[in-house]
């Protein structure tokens, strides 16, 4: 069952990263755009906002900012109630994105909105945010009815020559092919691993180098359907984009896999992969694992909230 975009359409951006996709995504879908972030520096001029405010505290934890959040949950459920499809842009290496990504997705989810969601995760090195990437991503994964996940860490495992601002551009520049596609693509209703490679290669590279990136997030039993998207196809010979397709439903079997062309100056493969069982992101939280129904947990995400309680010690 492929994701039903219906309009009117509102994007939303958590923190830096989501914010910059957000107005990217805005102009590529004639759509609105929402900002959401307790950074003033996130906030655009000219965009419509909502600021989360963590007070005096200067350096909030992920718990005291999603806490935040849910004081700003009436004015969200009023930004988006006029709208059928909500686009959330976030990246859960941040503190932001991991933090407030929950609380909008539940927000939307019990507003009936059609959720779909793109998540960032994060480099193997960032250590400190790799647990809460992990729980903000399964409470993503369980409110929206479509999640594309794009990994960092398998980008640079594949090209480790790259640097990090390479590897967020690369990143972002296939998250926006994704998007652009969203009104004539059949997006799987599941969670999508998003892959792709770096610039400058020729499409088997590409797709060789977006093949290992897929296989490093899950094993190749789990992918079920992949959407081969060929940048700059229009440029590219008819036999090379033969040899492509032929190669890739080999792979993944012809029954599965479908070729879509976008415009662009350059040449590269974009895979979207839909998938069904067990990721590698499961394992960032260690209860991850667990099934669901043999698990007790919290419906709402752990948060923190000072209610500035005057408590005197006692001795």
């Amino acid at each position: 069952m492929s994701f039903q975009v219906k309009e009117p359409i509102l994007v939303i951006g958590l923190g830096g990263a989501g914010s910059k996709l957000a107005i990217q995504a805005k102009d590529s879908l004639n759509s609105d755009c929402l900002i959401i972030s307790n950074d003033q520096k996130d906030i655009q001029s000219g965009a419509d906002s909502i600021k989360v405010s963590t007070d005096s505290v200067i350096n909030p934890s992920v718990q005291l900012i999603r806490g935040s959040t849910y004081k700003v949950a009436d004015q969200i459920k009023e930004k988006i109630s006029k709208y059928s499809t909500i686009v959330l842009m976030t990246n859960l290496a941040g503190k932001t994105g991991s933090a407030i990504s929950p609380v909008v997705s539940e927000i939307c989810k019990e507003a009936d909105k059609g959720l779909i969601s793109f998540a960032i995760m994060p480099f193997k090195y960032e250590k400190d945010r790799i647990f809460n990437s992990g729980v903000s991503l399964k409470r993503v994964k369980a409110n929206s009815a479509c999640t594309i996940v794009l990994d960092n860490d398998s980008l640079l495992e594949s090209n480790p020559d790259l640097s990090p601002k390479t590897c967020y551009n690369i990143a972002n520049d296939a998250i926006m092919h994704v998007v652009s596609s969203l009104h004539t693509s059949d997006i799987s209703n599941q969670t999508n691993i998003l892959t792709t490679s770096k610039n400058g290669q020729s499409l088997e590279e590409s797709l060789r180098d977006s093949l290992k990136m897929l296989y490093e997030n899950t094993s190749p039993n789990t992918v079920k359907r992949s959407m081969l998207y060929v940048v700059g196809g229009n440029n590219i010979p008819v036999g090379v984009i033969n040899s492509i397709t032929n190669l890739t439903s080999g792979i993944l079997s012809e029954s599965s896999s479908q070729v879509d062309m976008t415009s662009s100056n350059e040449s590269k493969i974009v895979m979207l992969s839909s998938i069904q069982g067990m990721t590698k992101f499961e394992k960032y939280d260690p209860l991850g694992v667990i099934p669901q129904e043999n698990t007790l947990d919290w419906s709402q995400p752990d948060c923190s909230i000072d209610y500035k309680l005057d408590l005197y010690q006692l001795e």
